[in-house]
């Protein structure tokens, strides 16, 4: 029909937060941390912030963080672990 909504990704719409998305995101940062690549991930952080664009990252940080609601304990809680 010409006026249903196009879906190109044929993706279902799971409402408010997509559990499958949200699902493959912590599949993805599992693999990533399981890599041993976390300590040259954040060597090469820290070297950003210390080089040229460091003032724009620091900007980029307050802007995010002036959004958030704060930090939640709780999330430190579950890190690495199973559910």
């Amino acid at each position: 029909m010409a006026n249903e909504p196009k879906n190109p990704g044929g993706q279902k719409n799971e409402g408010e937060g997509n559990k499958t998305a949200a699902r493959h995101n912590n599949e993805d940062q599992q693999k990533f941390v399981k890599s041993g690549k976390v300590g040259h991930a954040a060597e090469e952080a820290e070297q950003a912030i210390a080089g040229a664009d460091g003032d724009e990252l620091r900007k980029a940080e307050e802007k995010g963080r002036a959004k958030s609601k704060g930090e939640n304990p709780g999330d430190y809680a579950t890190m690495g672990k199973k559910h």
